[in-house]
């Protein structure tokens, strides 16, 4: 027997978060791990030289690379990547999923998007890695990991999730809504703003709370829909 009750759990199901996606089971615990070796690799003073020594040899090949084409680019993307950019399009995602009554939709949105800004100001400050010289733009606080990165990687991603259905099609728009996060990343490490290290933790994060999120709600919804109205387990063939 299956529970139909009205309201909200229809609601909610009537567009999932995720449907027979494998994958985005295994995908957040890889980038998790990606990011926790750099987060390690950074916190003991013996690899940090490592980490160090790469970022070093990125930063003089984006020196060298400066041109006049490329750096507009970059601070176009410094743009995307600000608050005066991110917070709106927060915002304004939020209220459409609210009035469209995505209610799913709109507590992932939310706690993705919560997630992705508390993480970046403790981790920062615990870090407390200084900034590359001699940056192309104007740079505040700490350096590791870049916020740009994680508020990139969890935007261009969870706004796939909330606002495509899962199938083919949304598969090829994550690829390239982490291709942009990418590439919003590099260009902070071509505006000096930011070691590489830096952007690919914050890119890891970033889309490791944007899927991992989708993953619990999946998680979560999943367990409620199986609910009978006194409580217990549909799922449980003993009751």
């Amino acid at each position: 027997m299956t529970v139909t009750s009205n309201g909200w759990r229809e609601r909610l199901q009537s567009r999932p978060l995720l449907a027979g996606h494998p994958v985005a089971f295994r995908v957040p615990l890889a980038l998790w791990l990606l990011g926790g070796v750099l987060f390690i690799a950074l916190a003991v003073p013996a690899s940090r030289g490592v980490v160090q020594g790469v970022d070093d040899v990125v930063y003089r090949l984006a020196v060298d690379l400066e041109f006049s084409t490329a750096e507009r680019a970059a601070l176009a993307l410094d743009f995307l990547g600000s608050t005066w950019v991110t917070f709106p399009v927060m915002v304004s995602v939020g209220v459409y999923l609210a009035w469209r009554k995505r209610w799913e939709g709109l507590v992932y949105w939310i706690v993705a998007m919560a997630l992705s800004q508390v993480l970046i100001g403790p981790v920062k400050g615990w870090y407390a890695r200084p900034r590359p010289p001699l940056p192309l733009v104007e740079t505040t606080s700490y350096s590791f990991p870049s916020g740009h990165a994680v508020a990139g990687a969890a935007i261009a991603i969870a706004l796939v999730i909330v606002l495509v259905p899962a199938g083919p099609k949304r598969r090829n728009l994550e690829m390239l809504a982490a291709a942009f996060a990418v590439i919003m990343g590099l260009s902070r490490v071509y505006l000096r703003a930011h070691w590489l290290s830096d952007v690919v933790a914050g890119v890891s994060l970033g889309a490791a709370v944007a899927i991992g999120t989708a993953v619990g709600m999946h998680y979560f919804v999943e367990r409620r829909s199986h609910r009978m109205p006194d409580g217990s387990d549909q799922s449980d063939p003993t009751s």
